[in-house]
């Protein structure tokens, strides 16, 4: 499974909220940043601290993305 940012990127996009004035709204480094446009991990913390500025739900700028179904066409048909 994968978590995505894309609606917390979405979000900020609607607020018209800059990439450099987000990171000073929310105290978190241009790293971190940089770790949410990859989708890679980063602490609970860090995300409550986004929802406690932004004023919104974690389910608002994060969400969980199911690991893509093997497929014949891939060789993993799991026929015997």
């Amino acid at each position: 499974m994968a978590v995505s940012y894309k609606r917390l990127f979405k979000m900020l996009i609607d607020k018209d909220i800059k990439k450099m004035d987000f990171c000073e709204m929310t105290g978190i480094s241009y790293s971190t940043f940089r770790k949410l446009t990859h989708g890679e991990n980063v602490q609970v913390g860090i995300l409550e601290t986004i929802c406690l500025k932004m004023d919104c739900q974690l389910s608002d700028i994060a969400e969980i993305l199911p690991d893509p179904e093997p497929s014949p066409e891939n060789g993993t048909d799991e026929r015997v």
